[in-house]
């Protein structure tokens, strides 16, 4: 499994998709985030985002709830790795590529063109 931004994702209206909506939600899963490590879950929270029902993490927010058009779940590179999402040969991998969670926010997208990690930056304050 790939873990970096995908450069498919980066073309044309996907990307541009996920950000408008992401930046709906953004200040929530960054405080979410910050609850996930502090309270030693994981350190590596990662954020499921599907437009359907997926049974992968908690849910967070359903779709609409903020005028969003995703539902944002919320679970840990130990569900991952569990789940076999993860392969545990790529564990540490994934932990290297991971990017700063106070910068950035680790998306998992499952949609029908497209499943894959993304790191996105949080809007600036």
């Amino acid at each position: 499994m790939k873990i970096d931004n995908d450069p498919d994702l980066m073309d044309g209206n996907y990307l541009g998709s996920i950000s408008s909506d992401f930046v709906k939600v953004a200040d929530n899963l960054k405080e979410a985030s910050y609850q996930i490590i502090e309270r030693k879950f994981t350190e590596f929270p990662i954020f499921p985002v599907s437009k359907v029902d997926i049974a992968i993490g908690s849910i967070l927010y359903r779709k609409f709830e903020f005028d969003n058009e995703w539902n944002y779940y919320a679970s840990t590179i130990e569900e991952f790795v569990q789940r076999k999402l993860i392969d545990t040969e790529k564990y540490v991998d994934f932990c290297k590529t991971y990017k700063n969670p106070e910068e950035f926010c680790c998306l998992f997208i499952v949609d029908e063109q497209f499943v894959n990690f993304v790191f996105i930056p949080y809007p600036e304050d």
